[in-house]
């Protein structure tokens, strides 16, 4: 289990200053909540595993999350004015980007098989 990130930098969120990685790799853990990170990428040993990623809009309001495995993207908002949740297979990416009181999908691969 681990996450490894980027070295930190100064980004304004929501009107503050505040330090944060802005890329981080989630290797093998079950649950992970945002801290204002750009790229997120979660890889999973493998089998059924999934990791949850919680949005925080007071920390991050813009993401791209890469799934190398199982991923649920949840939040206490909606997700394009309708979900609670996503769930990202294995290979797909989404740019999610919080607006006013909603999170809202501007870019998805959608699910990839080849």
């Amino acid at each position: 289990m681990g996450i490894i990130k980027s070295y930190p930098v100064k980004k304004l969120i929501n009107g503050e200053e505040k330090l944060i990685s802005e890329v981080i790799l989630i290797k093998n853990s079950t649950h992970y909540k945002t801290k204002g990170e750009s790229v997120i990428t979660v890889k999973n040993s493998g089998g059924d595993e999934t990791c949850t990623v919680t949005l925080d809009e007071l920390t991050t309001e813009h993401l791209t999350i890469k799934s190398m495995g199982n991923t649920i993207i949840k939040t206490n908002k909606l997700i394009d004015e309708e979900y609670e949740e996503i769930q990202l297979d294995k290979f797909a990416s989404v740019e999610l980007r919080f607006i006013v009181d909603n999170w809202y999908v501007m870019s998805s691969d959608g699910l990839k098989n080849s």
